[in-house]
């Protein structure tokens, strides 16, 4: 075993980021750095007004991949879930029973896929939920989602 603190810390970060669905329900200091090191550190107030919110509406879950339809099945509640963009990347959250899960996407792994009627799906690695998208703020969320990894996608070239 290691004793040098800094290989111990790239070792947590590394963890965390192997790991993308996380439990965020407790500020825990090293999950947050590697989070903000992933996807970015929050939007500022004035970026987050420029692009008229980060967060979105209320979203009804359709159908998800097994290791979250395993966290859903706990409940009997909706399956919903909400979306937060980041600089980098965009963070899924959702609840089962009293804990909150955050499924963490940088944008070079985040696939949007308008699906047939009103849904569209979320794929990263092999992780997928598909979002129900009858209200126009979804639409116009998803939309914002776009624009966003495509700003920056030239990056990733």
């Amino acid at each position: 075993m290691c004793k040098d603190k800094g290989f111990q810390q790239v070792a947590t970060h590394l963890s965390y980021l192997c790991n993308m669905l996380a439990n965020v329900s407790y500020n825990n200091k090293t999950q947050r750095e590697s989070i903000d090191t992933l996807v970015g550190k929050p939007f500022t107030l004035i970026n987050r007004l420029k692009l008229g919110g980060v967060g979105s509406p209320k979203l009804h879950v359709v159908s998800s991949s097994k290791e979250i339809d395993s966290l859903f099945v706990l409940d009997h509640n909706d399956n919903t879930c909400n979306i937060e963009l980041r600089p980098n990347g965009i963070i899924l959250r959702f609840r089962s029973l009293l804990e909150t899960y955050g499924l963490i996407i940088p944008y070079y792994k985040l696939t949007l896929f308008k699906g047939s009627g009103e849904a569209y799906s979320i794929h990263m690695e092999h992780h997928k939920v598909s979002i129900s998208s009858k209200s126009k703020s979804v639409r116009e969320f998803f939309k914002k989602i776009q624009q966003q990894k495509a700003s920056i996608s030239g990056n990733y070239l």
